[in-house]
C-alpha cells in the first residue's frame, strides 16, 4: 500500500527531468517531406543555392544547428559547414574567455561594516549545446549570478578578513560560481576582487590606529637602541679604564676629527686625571705635575688674600 505512492512519485520525477541534448528522435512524415522538398529546391536552383547553403564560422566559434526546431546533435565548425535553407537555423557561440566587471556592490560584512566591493569574473562556454538549450541567456545569467554570489560570500566575512584574505575569498567565489554554472555549459576560469572601498570615517579610524601602532613600535625600537648603546658605552669605558694610553689616543682621534672640519674654534679636552692628586688645596704624596703645581699655587694665594684682612682688622680692635 505504501509503495505505490512512492513509485508514482518517482515516475513523475523521471518525466520531469530534462531529456539529454543528444537523444535521437524519430522523424515524422511532415519532417521528411520538408527535407525532401528543400533538397529538391537546392537541386533545381543550383548553383545559386550554394550561396545560401554554405556558412562559415571562425576558429573561436561553434554553430549550433536546429532543423525544423529540433537540435542537430553535431556542433558545426570551425570553418565551412552546410545547412539546408528554409528549414535550418543556427546560432554562433563564442568560446573565448569573457571578462565581466561586476558593478560595485554595497555589502554589510559580518561585523556590521558597510563596504563597497568591485570584482572581475572570467568565464567561457565549454559546451555550446548546453549553453543554448539549458538556459535562455547563459552569459547574462552568469553575470547576475556573479553579483549575488559576491554579496552572499562577502556577507559571511569580517572586514579584516575581506582586506587580508582576498585570495581565499576569490577562490571560494570561483568554486561556488563554477558549481552553479556547470549545468549551463559555462566554465568559470578566475575571480578577482578588484577594489574594496571603506567609508571615510572608517578610513580615518584605521589610519589613526595604524599611526599609533607605528609610533609605539618606533618608541620601542628607540628604547632598545638606547639600551644597546648604553651597554656598548659601558663596555668601552671599562676597556679604556684598563688601558693607560687609550684615553690619550681618544683625545688624538678627537683632535683629528675636529681639525678636518672647517671651523675656527678648537676644543681641547682637559684630562681630569691630573687633578686627582689635589685634595682640599694640598697635594698628595705622589709626584706633582706642572699643572697641579700651578693650581696649588693659585689656591694658596687665594687663601692668603682671604686671611690677611682678617688679621689686620683684629689688630686694630686691640689698639
Amino acid at each position: 500500500m505504501q509503495e505505490m505512492p512512492q513509485s508514482s512519485a518517482q515516475q513523475r520525477d523521471v518525466e520531469a527531468r530534462p531529456q539529454p541534448a543528444h537523444q535521437q528522435h524519430e522523424r515524422g512524415c511532415t519532417e521528411i517531406f520538408c527535407i525532401a522538398m528543400s533538397y529538391f529546391l537546392i537541386f533545381i536552383t543550383f548553383p545559386i543555392s550554394i550561396c545560401m547553403c554554405i556558412k562559415i564560422v571562425q576558429e573561436y566559434q561553434r554553430a549550433v544547428v536546429f532543423r525544423l526546431g529540433r537540435l542537430v546533435p553535431e556542433v558545426k565548425g570551425p570553418g565551412i559547414f552546410f545547412i539546408i535553407p528554409c528549414i535550418d537555423q543556427f546560432l554562433n557561440i563564442d568560446l573565448r574567455v569573457v571578462s565581466y566587471n561586476v558593478p560595485s556592490q554595497e555589502i554589510l560584512s559580518r561585523d556590521s561594516v558597510t563596504v563597497s566591493v568591485d570584482a572581475v569574473v572570467y568565464f567561457k562556454v565549454f559546451d555550446p549545446i548546453t549553453s543554448v538549450i539549458g538556459v535562455e541567456n547563459a552569459t547574462e545569467s552568469t553575470k547576475l549570478l556573479a553579483q549575488t554570489t559576491l554579496r552572499t560570500i562577502l556577507g559571511t566575512h569580517t572586514l579584516t578578513e575581506i582586506l587580508s584574505d582576498r585570495e581565499k575569498i576569490s577562490a571560494d567565489m570561483k568554486i561556488s560560481l563554477d558549481e552553479a554554472t556547470e549545468p549551463w555549459g559555462i566554465k568559470v576560469e578566475r575571480v578577482e576582487l578588484r577594489d574594496v572601498r571603506l567609508p571615510g570615517q572608517m578610513q580615518r579610524a584605521m589610519a589613526a590606529e595604524a599611526e599609533a601602532t607605528r609610533d609605539a613600535g618606533a618608541k620601542i625600537i628607540a628604547a632598545e637602541g638606547e639600551l644597546r648603546a648604553s651597554a656598548a658605552l659601558a663596555e668601552a669605558a671599562r676597556i679604556i679604564s684598563n688601558s693607560e694610553g687609550a684615553m690619550q689616543l681618544r683625545y688624538l682621534h678627537t683632535l683629528n676629527a675636529i681639525s678636518s672640519e672647517k671651523t675656527s674654534t678648537i676644543i681641547f679636552p682637559f684630562p681630569m686625571e691630573i687633578l686627582g692628586g689635589i685634595k682640599n688645596g694640598t697635594s698628595s704624596d705622589g709626584p706633582n705635575y706642572p699643572v697641579q703645581e700651578m693650581v696649588q699655587a693659585a689656591l694658596k694665594s687665594i687663601h692668603r688674600q682671604d686671611t690677611v684682612p682678617a688679621t689686620a682688622s683684629s689688630g686694630g680692635s686691640r689698639l
